[in-house]
């Protein structure tokens, strides 16, 4: 039997529902939206869609998140928070490219999904000495450029690129990475849609996307477990 070339229909029932409802609350919330900015609403989509397949550990989330990187950027930049602006475009896209390469050496048999890895006590303190580097210069990169919430912005910056990294090395703990930069996108974001309304979709965005990323994390346990033979 030739198999389906959809992704979507790799996903199950329950996820396909977390996916609906996740297109549905921020399109809402767009909709409920004074100032309209589709930008906004096309990148918060194709994040959602992304996270669904990452879980999955499907190359195609990776695409995606290359993606929502370029976009969200942009959407950064208008919002004049040039800590998240560079973060995506110079530092969360290029790693999803890595990632892309990797995932692809790395599949798990003809499952259609990554091989999971574990962590090394190397690769984990090579990757803690690296987040503080980074977070120290950023810290100063944003501060001379005036960045709007300058602790807020050099937070994300932090966990951002843990999760980017730890996605790359093919953890599941990329999920909780991205579970904490997304509690801090949801405080930025707060924050500027108290002075326009137009950001709304992006706090409902990474609510959602929190959502998605703890079903992540479950998701590659099971993985994890499924591929031991555990």
């Amino acid at each position: 039997m030739r198999k389906s070339k959809n992704p979507f229909h790799a996903l199950t029932r329950f996820e396909l529902i977390l996916w609906l409802f996740g297109t549905l609350v921020v399109t809402a919330s767009f909709l409920m939206g004074n100032d309209k900015e589709p930008m906004s609403l096309v990148a918060s989509l194709i994040g959602i869609t992304a996270l669904i397949f990452v879980a999955k550990g499907m190359v195609s989330g990776q695409l995606l998140i290359v993606l929502f990187s370029v976009f969200y950027g942009f959407i950064s930049f208008d919002k004049q928070y040039y800590g998240e602006m560079i973060t995506y475009l110079g530092m969360s896209a290029p790693i999803a490219v890595m990632s892309v390469v990797s995932w692809l050496r790395h599949p798990f048999e003809s499952s259609g999904e990554v091989k999971v890895a574990r962590l090394t006590r190397r690769a984990c303190l090579l990757l803690g000495l690296s987040a503080a580097i980074v977070t120290v210069i950023f810290y100063f990169i944003l501060d001379a450029l005036h960045n709007a919430s300058l602790a807020v912005s050099t937070l994300s910056v932090t966990t951002s690129f843990l999760a980017a990294s730890l996605t790359f090395l093919r953890s599941p703990y990329y999920a909780l990475a991205y579970a904490a930069n997304d509690a801090v996108l949801i405080s930025l974001w707060v924050s500027a849609t108290v002075s326009d309304r137009a950001s709304l979709p992006m706090v409902f965005c990474f609510l959602m996307f929190f959502i998605n990323d703890i079903y992540g994390f479950i998701s590659w346990r099971r993985m994890e477990k499924r591929q031991s033979g555990s």
